[in-house]
């Protein structure tokens, strides 16, 4: 019997003694998940002022607390990871972009979009729609992306052909509908004559196609050159602008119209400055050949310099009215968005408007209701930063670290 009673007790307590080890080591296991970011200067995308000496805590690939050092609970068994010196804002996130073509070319894009501290892009009217499952394939060390798929336009012999190209109001509502097939996040339209070369989507044609977007609940985002356009497509109720207005200084009337729809969001894309420019900070990131190219093109152009003036001054009154304003790029650049902000505050932006329009502005407009800002329940997507933004915005080219959801993104060389 006291053979018996001994072995049984001897596999109760062996019982009990592997849950208690596994216990641990599952307790271990989940702190190893939990990462303290400690002692850096927090811009946490809401607006407010800077706190200094702050801790984010991201378990595995979402933030689970933020605040000042000292007064945030940190797991035992946490990393912890000193940031002392340096600022973390979050991501970036770029509301107008085309990727590339091909799938392999898609990846490559989103790999040097994290190198650069972008999270997230809305690529505008020029994907294939056997790439669109992209979307969901969350790849380590990538930035994420929507896409309006095919954008809509009127015929335009010669430039691109992935774009659905229209005629009539039918038309472009029946595009509409295999849009929403597709499951879009927006539908782009282009309403542009491209210096004269094509007919123009019209004002019969283009409230169609919003009407029709708006009964699938989608919404349109419309690039733009000329004020009238802005004009009409405000009152035929458009979302987003993907331009600002570029032929001329905008008039009171234009202004009063933003106003009357504050939901309406203004991605400027400003185009180039013309003016030549320090571009050593982008020599890490790109392979020698490409960098020499940009190099090449690095000149001073009166024609460039005229044109951007209108569209900052433009810029600069939309601000000032407070309409809504998100970062965005257009074309395939990745270290774009540390240009543009810098065109925003040259254009009248204040660093902290230029962050805000780069980080939660552009959520809001993508509708990424986990990112944008550092705060619980958010993705942990944090730019690390070597010195403060708010004092130069250039300094957001000083990257010291990218985590993306949660995990470091590999800057030991450029992403290809």
């Amino acid at each position: 019997m006291r053979s018996t009673y001994g072995f049984r007790l001897g596999s109760g307590f062996l019982l009990a003694a592997s849950v208690i080890v596994g216990a641990a080591a599952g307790v271990q296991a989940q702190a190893s998940r939990i990462t303290a970011y400690e002692g850096a200067r927090l811009i946490d995308g809401k607006g407010g002022a800077p706190l200094d000496n702050a801790t984010v805590v991201i378990d595995g690939a979402k933030i689970v607390a933020v605040g000042r050092t000292g007064e945030v609970q940190v797991p035992a068994g946490a990393t912890r990871v000193s940031l002392a010196g340096k600022t973390v804002m979050p991501m970036i996130i770029d509301a107008h972009v085309h990727l590339s073509q091909s799938r392999e070319g898609i990846l490559t894009d989103l790999k040097r979009r994290a190198w650069y501290g972008v999270s997230t892009v809305f690529s505008a009217g020029t994907d294939k729609y056997e790439n669109l499952d992209l979307r969901a394939k969350v790849e380590p060390g990538s930035a994420t992306f929507l896409s309006a798929g095919r954008g809509i336009t009127m015929p335009e012999p010669g430039r691109i052909t992935v774009p659905h190209w229209i005629n009539d109001e039918a038309e472009g509502r029946k595009v509409v509908a295999e849009l929403a097939a597709q499951k879009v996040d927006m539908v782009k339209v282009w309403v542009d004559t491209r210096e004269g070369k094509f007919k123009k989507v019209t004002p019969e044609i283009y409230a169609a196609i919003i009407d029709e977007a708006h009964k699938r609940n989608l919404r349109v985002v419309a690039h733009i050159f000329d004020m009238e356009d802005a004009k009409g497509l405000i009152k035929a109720g458009v979302d987003v602008f993907a331009h600002g207005v570029r032929d001329r200084d905008i008039d009171d009337e234009v202004i009063a119209l933003f106003k009357s729809r504050p939901g309406i969001v203004l991605t400027p894309n400003l185009p180039e400055r013309g003016v030549k420019v320090d571009m050593s900070w982008m020599k890490a990131g790109l392979p020698a050949d490409e960098f020499a190219k940009l190099e090449a093109q690095n000149v001073d152009s009166p024609k460039l310099q005229a044109f951007h003036a209108i569209q900052a001054r433009n810029l600069a009154k939309l601000n000032a009215a407070g309409v809504k304003i998100a970062l965005a790029t257009d074309g395939n650049r990745p270290w774009g968005p540390h240009e543009e902000m810098e065109d925003m505050v040259l254009a009248g932006l204040t660093p902290m408007q230029a962050l805000l329009a780069s980080t939660r502005n552009s959520a809001e407009v993508l509708r990424l209701a986990d990112q944008g800002t550092i705060e619980a329940g958010r993705s942990g997507d944090l730019l690390v930063l070597d010195a403060n933004p708010l004092d130069d915005i250039t300094n957001t080219r000083k990257i010291s670290a990218v985590i993306l959801r949660g995990a470091a993104v590999d800057r030991s060389q450029p992403a290809r």
